[in-house]
Order: structure tokens, then sequence, then C-alpha cells
């Protein structure tokens, strides 16, 4: 796919990964529609460096939560837009305090709501909103963690795990329209509130690379993949090895 003149709709990105992506598409031409939920200066700066390559940029605020909102999201985007021809799934909450043990029912809707089915509501609409013959493209953002099982994020590994399977079924679903692709991300970026000595430490002691990532090495697979017409289904991990 030229991403040139096409448009983009990604959840999540005001911030970090996703404001990446948003940059990331705009330098190859594409507009895009960037969701966010809460971080409405962030979505304004996104908004106004997307449009210095002189591509087209909007913004919206929905909660994903919210049983409605993918679908308020794909309407506005498409009635803002005319159709969508890239959702990129990248929203998602990671909260400290989802455990086994701690866990309620209140936190386990959060969780699976933003996580799981907001994706698979938004692939839904989108899908719904692709004109005949239009091909179009989902990437899925996934956690390279999930290929070694473990317990910590109890619920988080529950919808993400879950999303990676997603990822593989849409792909057959949806084809041959629509390609479907995931990127599995490993020591990227830092947690909010650690500097880049944490995750550089981190990094030292887990990754075979011994070297941290960056949203540039996610943005380009995330290009490869878009470009791409012969690859559905696919998970990159962008890991440096670490989950081998």
């Amino acid at each position: 796919m030229d991403l040139n003149g096409k448009t983009a709709v990604v959840t999540g990105g005001a911030i970090r990964i996703g404001h990446a992506l948003v940059l990331a598409l705009a330098e190859a031409g594409c507009n895009v529609f960037i969701h966010y939920g809460r971080s409405a200066g962030p979505a304004i700066q996104t908004k106004e460096e997307a449009e210095t390559f002189g591509v087209k940029a909007a913004i919206y605020s929905a909660n994903l939560a919210d049983v409605d909102a993918a679908e308020r999201v794909m309407k506005t985007a498409v009635s803002t837009f005319g159709h969508i021809d890239i959702l990129i799934n990248n929203a998602a909450i990671f909260p400290d305090e989802d455990t086994f043990t701690y866990t309620d029912p209140v936190l386990w809707d959060k969780i699976i709501n933003i996580n799981l089915r907001a994706p698979f509501l938004l692939s839904q609409a989108f899908a719904a909103q692709l004109p005949a013959q239009q091909p179009g493209k989902i990437i899925n953002i996934l956690d390279a963690r999930l290929r070694r099982p473990a317990t910590d994020h109890f619920v988080y590994r529950i919808a993400k795990g879950s999303l990676w399977q997603m990822t593989e079924m849409l792909a057959l679903e949806v084809a041959p329209q629509i390609t479907v692709n995931a990127v599995a991300l490993g020591a990227i970026l830092s947690p909010p509130g650690k500097d880049t000595g944490y995750l550089n430490k981190i990094a030292q002691e887990r990754v075979p690379l011994q070297r941290a990532g960056s949203a540039k090495i996610v943005t380009e697979n995330v290009l490869h993949l878009l470009h791409q017409d012969f690859l559905t289904g696919v998970i990159i991990p962008i890991d440096g090895g670490e989950f081998l």
C-alpha cells in the first residue's frame, strides 16, 4: 500500500508509541485521525506536529471502556475523512494493581473492555465502512511478554493474549480485502515515572542484544507491514530476543 493520501485511525495516538506512529504515518503522507482518552494537550500537540508534514489530522476523545465508543470513533473518523484505509489498535491500559488476588469485576471489565473489546469493535466498524474492493490494513499493538507465561498483570495478559489470537483469526476472516498484522513489543520505552536508565538496566540484564529498542524501531516495522500486500496474520516480536 502506498500510504500517500491514505487515512489512518490510531487509538491512543497522543502519547508514547501512539504519538510516534501518528508522526511516522504523517511523514509517509498519510492523513491521521488521532484518538485519545484524557491526554488533550498532547493530542493537540500531536495533531499540530502531524500537520507539519502537509497532511490532514484530527483528534477525538473517547473512553474506550464505553461500549459505544468504538462506533463513535469510527463514525466520526469516516465523517471527517470520507473513509478509513488503516486502523491501528494501539490504546491499552496496564494497571499495576492487576493481580489475580486483587482484581475485581470492575477492574476486570475495564481492562478487558479497553484492551480487547474495543479493538474487536473498532475492527468490526472499520471493516464495515471500507468501500467494496478498497484494500484495508489493521495493525494491532501486542506485548512480547505474552510469548512466556507469567502471573504479573493477570487480566492484561488475558486480554492481550486474546488480541494476539484475534489478530490471526481476523486475518482469515477479512481476507482478501483487509490484511491484519501486529507487532509485539518488548523493552521499547521506560514505564511512566521511570527514566531511560531504568530501561537500559533492564535491557542489559534481560535482553540478549543488551540494549533497549526505540519508538523508531516500532514505527519502521509497522510501516513495513503496511507496505506489504502479501503478509497477513503476521506478528513481529520487537523484543531484542528477550522472550525467545
